[in-house]
């Protein structure tokens, strides 16, 4: 693994030397599950401060990173990651649970994650990535290959956030995304059959072709599962300590 990233690291060692104090992975990658030319490597990089120079000289780096199809890492200093704990509590649980430390120091050992608002970020999460759906699917709807992209890109940024799901129900989320979702359906009593399709297109398992009208079928069904998800997340606002 850092022998993968170890050209990008020296880049960003000449690019921030000393002030440099992390290079972390996490998410899909971290986690071993990650699938290629689907996933993203992300990163986090920890600075001991950041100013606009610090940021305009990482340009040429993130350049040559970014042409290679990765997204471009998240920047914090070490003391905003200590502050930050208790404002994105789902970005910071999936860190603590699936990381690994590519340089430097383990600078998210320390930090205080707080579920306070636990609740309300999962939900604002959840209702953006489905306003961002609906609206996505109208151009999809009449192509096929477009709406089976839209429904396994989706599937995983929901599947993401119901770890968040599984932490408000009191359980301690899986690993792959496919056993999150799995559990979360479980925990929920909802029909899983849509997400155990779109993962099969996904994943390339034998899966029937489909058309035009089951495609859109099964995005219906897809998205009748979502919304119940954000139905019992909505639930929680009068259960849910916060």
């Amino acid at each position: 693994m850092r022998h993968y990233f170890a050209e990008f690291i020296d880049d960003l060692k000449s690019t921030h030397g000393t002030n440099l104090a992390s290079v972390i992975l996490y998410g899909s990658a971290a986690a071993g599950d990650f699938i290629p030319h689907e996933s993203d490597y992300n990163l986090l990089v920890a600075l001991n401060r950041i100013t606009p120079k610090d940021l305009r000289n990482a340009h040429a780096c993130m350049r040559e990173w970014n042409k290679m199809g990765h997204p471009i890492p998240v920047y914090f200093t070490v003391d905003e990651l200590n502050d930050a704990g208790d404002v994105f509590p789902i970005e910071f649980h999936f860190m603590e649970r699936a990381r690994k430390v590519l340089y430097g120091k383990d600078v998210l050992a320390d930090v205080k994650i707080s579920d306070k608002y636990l609740r309300h970020q999962t939900e604002f999460e959840l209702r953006s990535k489905l306003i961002k759906l609906r609206r996505t699917y109208i151009h999809a709807s009449t192509d096929v290959e477009a709406l089976i992209d839209l429904m396994a890109e989706s599937l995983t940024s929901f599947a993401a956030l119901f770890r968040a799901v599984l932490l408000l129900l009191g359980y301690e989320p899986p690993v792959t995304k496919e056993d999150i979702v799995g559990q979360t359906v479980l925990n929920l009593a909802i029909n899983g059959k849509p997400f155990e399709k779109i993962f099969d297109i996904r994943e390339n398992i034998n899966f029937p072709t489909l058309d035009e009208v089951s495609a859109n079928q099964l995005f219906a069904d897809y998205l009748e599962q979502i919304e119940k998800v954000i139905e019992a997340v909505n639930s929680m606002e009068t259960t849910y300590a916060e």
